[in-house]
């Protein structure tokens, strides 16, 4: 079983800057695809960001592409989303996600098993 702990969530203003973080417990990180997904009250929850087990290969939503980093630290069982230049529809639950392990990164959340509890983001203008 794996747990997922996110952090750095917070207030904001437009045109800053937050890193969340995403703690995994578990012997099996390193060889998990890792996402990032964000929902807002009233919308549906959408991909934000992924990450092969390995680390090689990174996928973005066109809306983060060029302003969202995501990275991680197999040592540290930690995988990161550093997010610059904030805009006010940035503004969401961001939420970690795990696959199975051995799995390749993915943009849908039917394929994640493990979720974290999420973290706030919200960025006023």
């Amino acid at each position: 079983q794996v747990q997922l702990v996110e952090s750095g969530g917070g207030l904001v203003q437009a045109g800053g800057s937050l890193r969340l973080s995403c703690a995994a417990s578990g012997r099996t990180f390193s060889r998990q695809a890792m996402g990032w997904f964000r929902q807002d009250p009233g919308r549906e929850r959408e991909f934000v960001a992924s990450i092969a087990w390995s680390g090689r290969n990174t996928y973005y939503a066109d809306s983060v592409k060029g302003r969202f980093t995501v990275s991680r630290d197999n040592a540290k069982n930690t995988v990161y989303l550093q997010m610059n230049n904030l805009k006010s529809e940035d503004t969401a639950v961001y939420y970690c996600a795990a696959r199975p392990p051995l799995y390749s990164a993915s943009y849908d959340d039917r394929d994640y098993d493990y979720w974290g509890q999420g973290t706030q983001v919200t960025v006023s203008s």
